[in-house]
């Protein structure tokens, strides 16, 4: 039975984590501890579902390194810092919320602490345990539909509020695209760049240097060809993927926000009638109970990780292709000249 230890209690720590775990926990008791969830964060005395303390000496207490799953919520440029400090402390088994590293310095910082401490980390990219995703790969693994040509990943919603209060997120490619790229890394396998595109978040009081739309092809080393694109300025949500084979087309829809938990797929095989399924699909609950188990029960295994090095890879690249260039200016790389 596994302890568990949030260290960073704000949008995601408190509003995603903390009521996913209480799902997974009366889900299956007997795979977490009964004591109560720890929490720790030098800016909040107390949060609703945690014990706080006051420090991760304290923390030692309550939630034993060496049998305690440690949720690092912090924002993303304050990454290898706080995990140097729980890895001193004795903690080993870590979801780290996406994405892994900004840049490709501290995706090598985070190398390295992993391997000084032999740190099992599990990137908080919760697409990968979605019932969507399962049946996504089902149809691409049964070879029905043929070949797989192309993916393309539509993520949309209105993020002004969150963006100009809550700083962390240096582009629009470090918000949604890190769920998309390890889902088509899953799929299709490795890539590389071929064009990045980004844009300012723009109202009539604020202008953020590329926090608007974003987009990135990838050529992958299989053939396949995928395009994401993600608008932080859309007046609606939308979080779609379409899979292009060549006797089919096979759309999904993935939840829009813990308002509703329900997933939809359609299918458009050549010479049939269209087919869609609706279906529950509760992700973060299902995601965290996947990796408590893992860390129960096969505590060695890599799990996702090597998909999100391989993810955080292409966002580092892409974002260095954009680094030198104005916003609203597309930067192409060799490989897609």
């Amino acid at each position: 039975m596994l302890h568990t230890l949030v260290v960073g209690l704000g949008r995601s720590g408190e509003g995603l984590h903390l009521p996913s775990l209480a799902k997974a926990r009366a889900q299956d008791p007997a795979l977490f501890a009964p004591e109560p969830v720890v929490g720790f964060d030098p800016f909040r005395a107390r949060v609703e579902g945690a014990l706080m303390v006051h420090s991760l000496e304290e923390a030692t207490r309550h939630a034993p390194p060496r049998d305690t799953v440690v949720h690092l919520c912090t924002p993303p440029h304050l990454r290898s810092g706080p995990l140097e400090r729980l890895a001193r402390f004795g903690y080993r088994m870590i979801i780290v919320e996406k994405p892994l590293a900004l840049d490709l310095v501290g995706l090598a910082a985070i190398a390295r602490l992993r391997r000084r401490w032999d740190l099992d980390i599990t990137v908080a990219t919760q697409w990968l345990s979605s019932a969507l995703t399962r049946r996504l790969h089902a149809a691409h693994r049964t070879d029905a539909f043929g070949r797989l040509r192309a993916i393309t990943v539509t993520q949309n919603k209105p993020r002004f509020t969150r963006t100009t209060r809550t700083p962390g997120h240096p582009t629009a490619l470090d918000v949604e695209v890190p769920h998309a790229l390890a889902v088509v890394v899953t799929l299709a396998g490795g890539a590389d760049v071929t064009s990045v595109r980004l844009e300012d978040m723009v109202t009539d009081r604020i202008r953020l240097p590329g926090l608007g739309r974003a987009r990135l092809d990838l050529a992958h080393h299989g053939g396949v060809r995928t395009r994401i694109e993600t608008d932080l300025t859309s007046p609606v949500r939308e979080r779609r993927i379409v899979l292009e084979f060549d006797r089919a087309l096979v759309t999904g829809h993935y939840p829009c926000s813990a308002a509703d938990h329900t997933s939809q797929l359609v299918v458009e095989a050549f010479g049939r009638r269209p087919t869609r399924s609706v279906f529950t699909d509760d992700v973060l609950p299902a995601f965290l109970h996947d990796a408590y188990a893992r860390y129960a029960w096969t505590h060695r295994a890599h799990g996702t990780l090597p998909v999100q090095v391989e993810a955080t890879r292409l966002l580092a690249e892409a974002k260095n292709l954009c680094r030198d260039g104005a916003g609203n200016r597309e930067v192409d790389s060799a490989v897609g000249a």
